[in-house]
């Protein structure tokens, strides 16, 4: 089988799809949290503060030929506006990664707390065997008090002994 020329002018041409560049989502996570990161800190708001100073500075007590963004400083607005327009997703991009990772936490949590409540379970369960099987075994009381009933036992069985051997003696001698 021969393949269709492409040069061919009785032939429409198959729409080509068009190709974006392919980018891996996890790295792009850990760069917008970095981003979000380094924008919650109080560097970033100095550094901000000195930026927008500086530009406010320089607009208002430069040479008027020499200022790039007059006094409505619509500029130093759009650029703001871009930088919200940006810094808005991103960050919300982190609260969701951060939601995945805490939403992970949670249910290892669950399953550790789990198998904790069933090892707490068993242990309790072997415990009270324990108690039944100890209550079941003789102790140290019980066993010295019956130690005592049958050395009692036997010193009376000796002494009726004695006094049937002396009774038998002395029937013998009279």
């Amino acid at each position: 089988m021969t393949e269709p020329r492409r040069d061919r002018l009785d032939q429409p041409i198959e729409p080509g799809r068009v190709r974006l560049p392919r980018f891996d989502p996890e790295a792009f996570g850990r760069w917008s949290e970095s981003i979000a990161r380094y924008m919650g800190t109080a560097k970033f708001i100095v550094y901000m503060t000195i930026v927008i100073g500086a530009w406010f500075a320089w607009n208002t007590l430069a040479p008027v030929d020499l200022r790039f963004d007059p006094y409505t400083f619509t500029f130093l607005t759009l650029i703001l506006s871009l930088q919200a327009s940006y810094a808005a997703p991103l960050i919300l991009l982190a609260q969701n990664r951060q939601t995945d990772r805490d939403r992970l936490a949670m249910e290892e949590d669950r399953r550790r707390a789990a198998m904790q409540k069933a090892d707490t379970e068993y242990l309790a369960r072997e415990i009270a065997s324990l108690r039944i099987a100890v209550g079941e075994v003789a102790t140290r009381d019980f066993l010295r008090s019956e130690l005592a009933r049958l050395a009692d036992e036997l010193d009376e069985a000796a002494l009726r002994r004695e006094k049937r051997a002396r009774m038998e003696w002395e029937d013998d001698r009279t």
